[in-house]
């Protein structure tokens, strides 16, 4: 391989535009793979080992130390089981209520998300679920680009066929932004409530999962009347919710 890539067998003639694009290609499959296997291999790591960072985080980071070259996250790994169920259920109830029974994907949520943004003739609406946004944070930049759905897609199943839905759901919880430069939901709990994740109370846990949308706007403006009534309406749905 690494001979005809090169051009180096005996006799070979020189490359025309044809051999040149072939072999481009080829290269960018090779190396389109490796990057796969990358992401793979650090899913299969998280069965047993915690993430320490996530690409939203190193993003983030970034742009706050422009200003603040000392900065640090705020960020703080806690156990599933030193998480309160309020904010777990919380969060499901918000954010994707089908979460332990798809397998990635909620097509229904996606189809009538598309049908809201198409009717106003905007975003409005998004249809992600749970694993969708594990694989946005933990290894897509914030930047926007064309195969960025794609690459999202392919790590989502991922995900969901390495790791169980209890997993999932707990990196999801440690590692999202909550904040400026908050991450994760003890440091969202000690950050605006001075607890700890596991002492949430239901409307406290309500309020964080209402913020997720925009995290760093509600930061900054705690007390919206659309996030009020958010949050309500999410407390309201808690008991519903199943986790797992």
């Amino acid at each position: 391989m690494k001979n005809w890539l090169l051009n180096n067998k005996p006799g070979a003639q020189p490359l025309g535009f044809g051999g040149y694009f072939t072999r481009g290609l080829v290269l960018f499959f090779m190396l389109l793979f490796l990057y796969q296997l990358w992401i793979f291999l650090h899913i299969c790591w998280w069965i047993k080992f915690n993430p320490s960072s996530s690409a939203f985080m190193v993003d983030r980071l970034e742009i706050i130390q422009e200003k603040k070259p000392d900065a640090e996250l705020k960020y703080q790994w806690v156990d599933y089981s030193r998480i309160s169920n309020n904010l777990k259920r919380a969060v499901v109830a918000s954010e994707d209520a089908k979460f332990v029974d798809h397998e990635g994907f909620d097509w229904e949520g996606i189809e009538k998300a598309y049908a809201k943004n198409l009717k106003k003739g905007k975003i409005v609406a998004g249809g992600s679920t749970i694993s969708q946004q594990l694989a946005k944070n933990l290894f897509l930049s914030t930047k926007r680009t064309p195969w960025r759905k794609g690459e999202e897609a392919l790590i989502t199943v991922m995900l969901e066929n390495v790791l169980s839905k209890r997993r999932i759901l707990e990196i999801y919880l440690n590692v999202i932004e909550w904040g400026n430069g908050v991450f994760g939901a003890e440091a969202a709990s000690r950050h605006y409530y001075k607890t700890s994740a596991a002492n949430l109370s239901s409307a406290q846990a309500a309020k964080l999962a209402a913020m997720i949308p925009n995290p760093r706007y509600y930061d900054a403006h705690k007390s919206t009347s659309y996030l009020n009534r958010r949050t309500a309406t999410i407390q309201a749905r808690m008991r519903y919710s199943e986790v797992p």
